[in-house]
């Protein structure tokens, strides 16, 4: 009786093959359920059903220990970057801050470089001379082209006095005095056009020592674009005009000399008729002495010139007249020039030199 009672019932052992085999039909259950029992009559269990779902136990084990280790490795995986993670952000909150502390505490070692002879402190005295150059280059220029630009600050010269250029300086840089008198010092002694001028009290005469300099002035002011523009607008308007005042000056000038051209070719010819009629009245006069008319065989300058050109117009004709005087004395051989006394007063005569009879041959 324990042993039957120990034996699976039919019906139990069906019902279990069908929930461990559902794809199996109802009809393949009871079949198996009742050979099963059949077989069992005798109280012996088949095996051969059991030995077939061995090895599928043992594969199913297997695959869930492969899963299990590949997991567990995932794990560690990720729990050792999320350590190298947090070192890393560890690194860079502390560690950073420590390493720029110690940088800084380096930085703050006392080296005094204002008396050092080696290459290190002169590389370093002149960069601070540099970044002091640099700075006041830019608040010269920054002054000289506010001051080209309508002067918005009421700067009455953009030549700055050195001891605001000082001040300026010595705050943007925090330097002391010496390294401005220092970077002075090397304007004077540099042979390069740095864009700094330096002033004196006398602007015409330059400067030769720091302790001379007054102001400061910038050769190259720094100007907007805006204001650029507007003084290349007025320059080209000034050159255009300062072109056309030329132009007009010279066409001036030309009609200036080509009237006086033209009056002093009229002032010639005037002459040469003067000339021409003085010599027809000195003949005439000679003449009229040969034949007993007139008491001298000369005739005064002052007569002749009375007697060829009205009151009204001797003002006008007086350089007409001189120019034939001259012209009669240094190219006329008939007519000589005398000196007599007409009357008790000492007078310049003229006297036909040339015979009658070689005159009216001429004719």
């Amino acid at each position: 009786r324990v042993e039957a009672e120990r034996e699976p019932k039919p019906s139990t052992y069906g019902a279990g093959l069908a929930r461990r085999f559902p794809w199996r039909t109802a009809g393949d259950a009871g079949a198996a359920s009742g050979s099963c029992w059949d077989s069992a009559g005798q109280g012996v269990t088949p095996r051969a059903p059991l030995w077939r779902s061995a090895p599928k136990a043992r594969m199913e084990g297997k695959g869930r220990g492969v899963e299990f280790y590949v997991s567990q490795c995932l794990s560690l995986a990720s729990f050792l970057l999320l350590v190298i993670f947090l070192g890393i952000l560890a690194v860079k909150m502390i560690g950073t801050g420590w390493l720029d502390r110690t940088e800084e505490s380096f930085n703050l070692l006392p080296v005094d470089c204002d008396k050092g002879t080696d290459d290190f402190c002169q590389a370093q005295q002149k960069e601070i001379i540099m970044n002091m150059l640099h700075e006041l280059y830019n608040y010269l220029s920054i002054q000289a082209g506010n001051f080209e630009c309508g002067n918005p600050e009421n700067l009455k010269s953009k030549c700055i006095w050195v001891s605001e250029a000082r001040d300026h300086v010595m705050n943007v840089t925090t330097r002391s005095q010496k390294k401005f008198e220092a970077a002075l010092e090397w304007i004077l002694k540099s042979s390069k056009d740095l864009g700094i001028r330096l002033r004196g009290r006398d602007p015409s005469e330059a400067v030769g020592a720091v302790e001379d300099v007054v102001c400061l002035e910038s050769a190259h002011p720094q100007m907007g674009l805006g204001c650029r523009f507007r003084r290349a607008v007025i320059t080209a308007i000034m050159n255009l005009f300062l072109f056309f005042w030329g132009l007009l000056t010279l066409w001036g000038i030309l009609i200036f000399f080509k009237y006086r051209w033209r009056k002093m070719a009229e002032e010639e010819q005037a002459m040469y008729e003067m000339v021409k009629k003085i010599i027809g009245v000195v003949q005439e006069h000679y003449k009229e002495w040969e034949r007993n008319m007139e008491r001298y065989p000369y005739v005064g300058i002052l007569h002749v010139r009375d007697s060829l050109i009205p009151p009204q117009s001797r003002k006008k004709m007086k350089r007409v007249w001189d120019r034939a005087v001259d012209f009669l004395a240094s190219n006329e051989s008939r007519i000589q020039t005398e000196s007599h006394r007409v009357a008790g007063e000492d007078m310049l005569v003229w006297r036909w030199t040339q015979p009658s009879y070689l005159s009216d041959s001429e004719h």
